[in-house]
């Protein structure tokens, strides 16, 4: 009989997804990870992941299955919350969901679970898992959850071929509403509780109080730059090469004082990021002001008018070669190559046609229609079809 260890995290999916994997005829550990100490960042009295680790003993006690606590908070300091301060700090905005998976979920938590000797990990991932032979290797595939409004592929687009091969994703063939009622028959205790939000793992965390906490206040301008402007009328130049080309496309404008107004001022450019509307405090416009640039160095904060701002939109985006992440490395690019994609710069955004160019001087991703909020920092991932295939950072 094989054994899985299924991170029960006292939410429904996981939950079902023990009982799915016991009703197969695996032998089925539950695992609680707790990954946070400090409640002073978090936004209720309740402690969340106490809650939820009672949940997923409840879980486990009605399922029959043995349970145990790791605390990994340790680990996710260091991997997860020290790399979102470092990143913030730079003027880059991380994602710590798809770190976190990569980085404790797939890999400190997946080495406890082998040495306890199971065979798997599994996860309440939105995802499905394929095979294909390749010159008689076996390689494994990353694919969409059968449900395309709670798809969690993005999520997991830093995985290995060896964490692939550990991994399980038991409701990747379902549907939300589908696996809450396998709960509610089943008379868990997580049937109609609500999906976490939040800090993967830290629970209800306002994340511009957490990086106040860690990050120190330096106050700046707040600029707002029209619509109108020259700087978006600007001639495009000719190009000699498709790579030149894509330099200049993947080149963020660079915004000095002399083309926008002051409009406010701010506590730090680092607590921001591109694309946001909400906290900057500035009223009196006609449509709501967006962050179009941030500047960590000069304490600049660039705005424009309205979700069509020009300076919000980029037809491409580079990956630098040390962050590029193939899932699928038979499919890897060379010097030259280009691979015509689907791709999401976050979560939840519909798939974009795009094509990706390799270079020596990174990875380019041309975008069909131009992408709003295009932000370094955040992962980039494409798909063909319904296999992610790869991602990496934007940078």
């Amino acid at each position: 009989m094989k054994r899985v260890v299924v991170g029960l995290s006292g939410g429904v999916d996981s939950s079902v997804a023990a009982y799915l994997l016991q009703e197969q005829g695996y032998e089925v550990i539950g695992l609680f990870m707790k990954n946070w100490h400090d409640d002073s960042v978090t936004i209720s009295n309740e402690c969340p992941w106490l809650e939820d680790s009672n949940d997923a003993l409840l879980v486990a006690e009605k399922l029959g299955i043995p349970f145990q606590t790791v605390d990994l908070s340790e680990q996710y300091k260091e991997k997860i919350v020290d790399y979102m301060f470092n990143e913030y700090e730079k003027g880059r905005t991380p994602n710590p969901d798809v770190l976190c998976n990569r980085e404790i979920k797939f890999d400190v938590f997946m080495k406890i679970a082998l040495s306890l000797g199971a065979d798997y990990v599994a996860t309440g991932h939105y995802c499905r898992k394929g095979e294909i032979e390749n010159d008689g290797n076996t390689t494994f595939q990353l694919l969409a959850g059968k449900d395309y409004n709670k798809d969690q592929s993005y999520f997991l687009c830093q995985l290995s071929q060896e964490q692939l091969a550990k991994s399980l994703f038991p409701i990747g063939e379902l549907t939300k509403p589908e696996v809450r009622e396998i709960a509610t028959k089943m008379k868990l205790v997580t049937a109609e509780k609500k999906d976490s939000q939040g800090l993967c793992f830290i629970g209800k965390v306002r994340l511009p109080d957490f990086l106040q906490q860690q990050l120190q206040p330096k106050e700046g301008l707040i600029y707002e730059v029209s619509a109108d402007n020259g700087i978006y009328k600007q001639v495009v130049p000719s190009f000699d090469s498709k790579e030149e080309e894509l330099i200049f496309q993947s080149t963020p404008i660079l915004y000095t004082p002399e083309v926008g107004t002051v409009v406010g001022k701010h506590q730090g450019a680092h607590y921001f990021t591109i694309g946001q509307r909400k906290g900057l405090n500035v009223g009196g416009t006609k449509e709501a002001l967006f962050i179009i640039a941030t500047n960590v160095v000069t304490k600049e904060i660039y705005t424009g008018q309205g979700h069509a701002h020009p300076g919000l939109f980029q037809k491409a985006l580079r990956v630098q070669n040390s962050e590029i992440h193939w899932i699928r490395n038979d499919l890897k690019l060379e010097n030259g190559q280009s691979m015509e994609v689907m791709a999401r710069i976050r979560y939840r955004q519909e798939l974009q046609k795009a094509t990706l160019y390799q270079f020596e001087t990174g990875l380019y991703v041309s975008f069909v229609e131009p992408q709003s909020a295009i932000t370094q920092g955040q992962f980039v991932a494409w798909n063909i079809k319904d296999e992610l295939v790869g991602s990496g950072v934007i940078s």
